[in-house]
């Protein structure tokens, strides 16, 4: 069993991208599982608090995402890039003892957006931090995901299938090049 574990860079109830999650759960490959984690209770990051010891939430997401196979990065884009909400977890969960659990991990990123672009900005700025962390990015494919507020119903239940098969597409890529 492979196991991908995923975060959404949204802490809104009704993220398009939190929504984007739970449909990647739903088209996983056979033989998969996605679990699901939040940044919802990380702090901001502060040098001093960590001196004195890494908060309880980011050493819980840093052991899940050291026990999975790979890490599915789920984001918005505020004003052009990375949502500071989600570089903030990043940031904590890269930091310090046990901070290395980014190094050759493999990632993938994906997003919606209600505006026409997708996030494709966030994706590209995402490169830069993964690099820097020495993950092992998945390049192989890229999803955007423009117009979400048509994409998605008020439950948040994706209901387009383009955009399905174009995700459980780009899942299976990316678990096929875990297995290398």
């Amino acid at each position: 069993m492979t196991t991908i574990f995923g975060l959404s860079g949204s802490l809104r109830r009704a993220s398009f991208n939190a929504s984007l999650l739970q449909a990647a759960k739903a088209q996983m490959p056979p033989g998969t599982e996605l679990k699901i984690g939040s940044i919802a209770d990380v702090p901001l990051y502060n040098a001093d608090v960590e001196s004195e010891g890494v908060p309880e939430p980011v050493l819980h997401l840093r052991e899940q995402i050291a026990a999975a196979d790979g890490l599915l990065l789920v984001t918005p884009e505020y004003n052009n890039g990375i949502p500071g909400v989600f570089k903030n977890a990043l940031d904590w969960i890269g930091s310090g003892p046990g901070a290395d659990v980014f190094k050759g991990k493999p990632v993938a990123v994906i997003g919606a957006s209600p505006g026409g672009f997708g996030t494709i900005m966030a994706q590209t700025q995402w490169l830069q931090v993964l690099r820097a962390l020495q993950a092992r990015q998945y390049h192989e494919g890229r999803l955007l995901v423009s117009g979400a507020r048509k994409l998605f119903n008020d439950h948040g239940t994706l209901t387009d299938d383009a955009t399905t098969e174009r995700l459980a597409a780009f899942l299976d890529g990316f678990v096929i090049s875990i297995a290398g």
